[in-house]
């Protein structure tokens, strides 16, 4: 009888082994897909961004995160100058700075 109770035990440890694998594949999976779909197109779009304000130069016509639109007047190491109207300048800093849409699409038909 005791003989029969190891037995049973012991082929019932192996579907719970089976289980266990496709668990994880499962998680790898789900990794896989997260990934694709989530973390490599905003890291792409986050480099597209950066390669954007790098190339800002006096003169374009940006937005900030603010939604304060204005012209660069001088571009710093970390920020910008940009007038917002005749004699009002704000600095404001590179990650917060956008190029205007309708700008933005003047420079891609060039």
């Amino acid at each position: 009888m005791l003989n029969l109770i190891l037995l049973q035990a012991e082929t019932a440890a192996d579907p719970a082994q089976g289980n266990q694998w496709s668990f994880w594949i499962m998680m790898v999976l789900i990794f896989v897909v997260f990934y694709f779909f989530m973390i490599r197109p905003q890291t792409k779009r986050q480099k597209e961004l950066q390669k954007q304000r790098e190339s800002m130069k006096k003169g374009d016509k940006v937005v900030t995160a603010g939604g304060i639109y204005g012209e660069i007047k001088e571009v710093q190491d970390n920020a910008f100058i940009i007038t917002i109207a005749k004699e009002v300048t704000i600095k404001v800093s590179k990650e917060s700075v956008f190029l205007d849409a309708a700008e933005a699409q003047v420079e891609e038909k060039k």
